[in-house]
């Protein structure tokens, strides 16, 4: 049996701000962790690549307001400081 991967103990190094934002934030990693992991089989962050979630935010996220898009690139930029990365993803 093994244990699911705990996105909120992922990030609680770089969250900050109020607890509705760090919130925001945690729920926003795990859909694009589920999103993620449907169509690549990649569980946790550690092994994603830029083009993974390159591919959420073009693919996932076209349909979605400006706004919501906004919220998630900021998710993402989280999810690359934890991970020690240099990505650069444009709105």
């Amino acid at each position: 049996m093994s244990k699911s991967f705990d996105m909120e103990l992922f990030l609680s190094g770089v969250l900050t701000g109020s607890h509705a934002t760090r919130q925001r934030h945690i729920r926003q990693a795990k859909i694009i962790q589920a999103e993620i992991a449907v169509r690549w089989q990649l569980e946790t962050p550690w092994v994603w690549q830029r083009k993974h979630v390159a591919w959420f935010l073009g693919h996932r996220m076209s349909q979605r307001s400006e706004a919501t898009r906004y919220y998630y690139v900021l998710t993402v930029r989280l999810l690359a400081r934890r991970l020690e990365k240099s990505w650069i993803f444009n709105l």
